[in-house]
């Protein structure tokens, strides 16, 4: 008789308690601040014990990078943005257009739920001065993301043969920031929608020859 793997219940149920407490921190976190905002709050809006979430988390650094990772993330899967389904899909795409397109679109996805956090971020890193700590120093993780992005744009045939790969990453590292976005979303009022379509606009003219029927 074939072996079949059954699905690990216990690491499923670890895997969903870890996903509440991040969920629970987050919500707290916006509402009230990292300062003021305790573990048992945490655990009370969480649905567990506080002992539970000392004992996935250690402290409240901890939870909170993990809140970050999942806000950029999307979910709480230790799954790097390099080797994430929608990244992939975009560096895949047979033209830079296309390309800019979906990398544009799912850019966009992870700063709308980066931007709520962007002043609780810089709030905690005044609070608490071993925030910082929690990320290892080295290159920047955005830059390496958006540095991925320009060397795959460069091997598509409608890549602009004067832009380098160092000005594309630039230029995908600047419009496609949080502190921009926010200038515009937040500050500015503008849609998501409307700021994906000028961002994506852009790039595609800054990034991308233009047909021979537009010249």
């Amino acid at each position: 008789m074939e072996n079949v793997k059954r699905p690990d219940k216990r690491a499923e149920r670890s895997r969903r308690t870890r996903e509440k407490i991040v969920v629970a921190a987050r919500e707290l976190f916006i509402a009230q601040g990292y300062g003021a905002t305790s573990l048992q709050e945490v655990a009370a809006r969480a649905g567990v014990a506080v002992q539970t979430v000392y004992f996935v988390f250690g402290n409240k650094r901890t939870l909170f990078k993990d809140v970050v990772d999942a806000s950029i993330a999307g979910d709480t899967e230790p799954v790097a943005t390099l080797d994430r389904a929608w990244f992939r899909e975009a560096c895949a795409a047979p033209t830079a257009a296309g390309q800019l397109h979906a990398h544009v679109r799912g850019t966009g996805e992870i700063l709308g739920r980066v931007a709520p956090i962007l002043p609780l971020i810089e709030a905690a890193a005044a609070t608490d001065l071993e925030i910082a700590a929690q990320w290892p120093d080295g290159p920047d993780p955005r830059y390496t993301v958006q540095s991925a992005a320009a060397q795959a744009l460069a091997g598509k045939p409608d890549f602009r043969p004067d832009v380098s790969v160092e000005t594309a990453a630039d230029l995908l590292f600047g419009l496609l920031s949080p502190q921009l976005y926010l200038v515009f979303v937040q500050d500015r009022g503008w849609s998501p929608d409307v700021w994906e379509e000028w961002a994506r606009a852009t790039l595609t003219a800054q990034l991308c020859t233009v047909p021979a029927a537009q010249r």
